[in-house]
């Protein structure tokens, strides 16, 4: 299975680019399922076909070719399959001792949409029907978000409530000093399912066939934000397989008056911020011209896609996972460690780390993430840091009171 993620900044094309490369791998006759989790969906508009929360059939005229397509129905996920989680959270909640009106308010879960969507992808993704499933994520701040809550979610359930407590029949209600065993082993029943929902998705996200494609304007904002989202997927050690830069003004070449002038002079800007990120990456970047017409319906996507990879396979180029490695070693008190993270840092990267127990914090331009750290390391004490374009290095020294035991 080949899950490939798009995104982007808000209005760069992601949908259009989205929809057209799952019609050119639809030509080339393999089965491809492109969803839409964008809460403004627009995958339908783009198809020019009437999508729902199931996947409809699509053809694309003159290649006799078929793709599947989808927008999921976030709302309608939220009303029907959280509403049972919800209410275990909230008997969780008052036999914690929180008041009734106190617990509803904190199961309102910040977020929930984004995971129910995501779990929606999986769904589709686990049932086998497609080789390919493609989706058109949100803009570029929500799809973070979208990407770390399975990892985040997790670590939260599993401190309030461990595996090995919701495994053992009437712990809870135990513990709840409650009386009513059946509800609370449904609640514990709830919270595994809820649990092994979390696992699968973080499974998916770092499984080999899955991986995310930017799209981008060639303009010095759009580029800075994506710079910043490369450091943000990398931290989350999710594949980036490849940039598409799209609206790219047409070369004028040779001619002349005040319009081609303007053309030039645009396209010099934009190859200049084009320049910066094949400096600042290593990865493909793919060049889509602006076009007079908006490509809308089969016959112009597939144009769209020829353009945009031409004889290459949309799908190629699927990179290894960023890089988190021990190297050194040393059974004395002397030892040396040291911890490398492939973390590519944009120039201005805010860059903040904190040992907490087990788990190093990283925190980069505000965005967190806890990395459990190697046993051999977890008797050890942080000495030094030191951060480059192509990564962090962060070094280790026995902790003599954890060391000699």
């Amino acid at each position: 299975m080949r899950i490939l993620l798009l995104t982007g900044k808000g209005g760069v094309g992601k949908t259009t680019l989205a929809a057209a490369t799952a019609a050119r791998i639809a030509a080339a006759g393999r089965k491809v399922l492109v969803v839409s989790t964008d809460p403004a969906h627009s995958l339908a508009d783009a198809l020019g076909a009437e999508l729902g929360a199931e996947p409809a059939e699509v053809r694309l005229d003159g290649s006799h070719a078929v793709l599947h397509a989808a927008e999921v129905q976030t709302r309608a996920l939220v009303d029907g399959t959280w509403r049972e989680l919800r209410e275990h959270l909230r008997t969780m909640l008052q036999g914690a001792g929180v008041g009734e009106v106190d617990a509803e308010e904190l199961t309102v879960l910040p977020g929930v949409e984004d995971l129910l969507a995501l779990s929606e992808v999986h769904r589709l993704a686990a049932s086998g029907l497609w080789d390919t499933v493609l989706v058109d994520c949100g803009p570029t701040a929500e799809t973070l978000r979208l990407l770390a809550l399975p990892e985040s979610l997790a670590g939260y359930l599993e401190r309030l409530f461990p595996a090995h407590r919701r495994a053992v029949r009437g712990l809870l209600a135990g513990i709840a000093g409650s009386d009513q065993v059946q509800r609370w082993d449904a609640v514990a029943d709830g919270l595994g399912r809820l649990a092994e929902r979390l696992s699968a998705l973080k499974d998916m996200l770092a499984d080999p066939g899955t991986s995310v494609r930017l799209v981008l304007t060639p303009e010095s904002v759009v580029a800075a934000e994506t710079r910043r989202t490369l450091t943000a997927l990398a931290l989350q050690q999710i594949r980036v397989d490849g940039l598409i830069a799209n609206r790219v003004v047409p070369d004028p070449g040779s001619a002349r008056g005040a319009a081609a002038q303007w053309l030039r002079t645009r396209r010099r800007e934009q190859e200049d911020v084009l320049e910066s990120l094949r400096s600042a990456t290593d990865l493909p970047l793919r060049v889509v011209e602006h076009r007079a017409a908006e490509p809308v319906g089969a016959e112009a996507l597939l144009e769209l896609g020829a353009e945009l990879y031409a004889d290459a396979d949309p799908l190629e180029n699927l990179p290894a996972a960023p890089a988190m490695r021990v190297t050194g070693g040393g059974r004395t008190l002397e030892a040396e460690y040291d911890l490398r993270i492939a973390l590519p840092l944009h120039p201005a990267a805010e860059l903040d780390l904190a040992r907490i127990g087990d788990e190093l914090a990283i925190t980069v331009d505000g965005r967190r993430r806890l990395v459990a750290l190697p046993a051999v390391l977890r008797r050890c004490v942080v000495t030094g840091a030191i951060a480059g374009d192509d990564g962090l290095t962060v070094r280790f020294r026995p902790d003599p009171e954890q060391w000699m035991r």
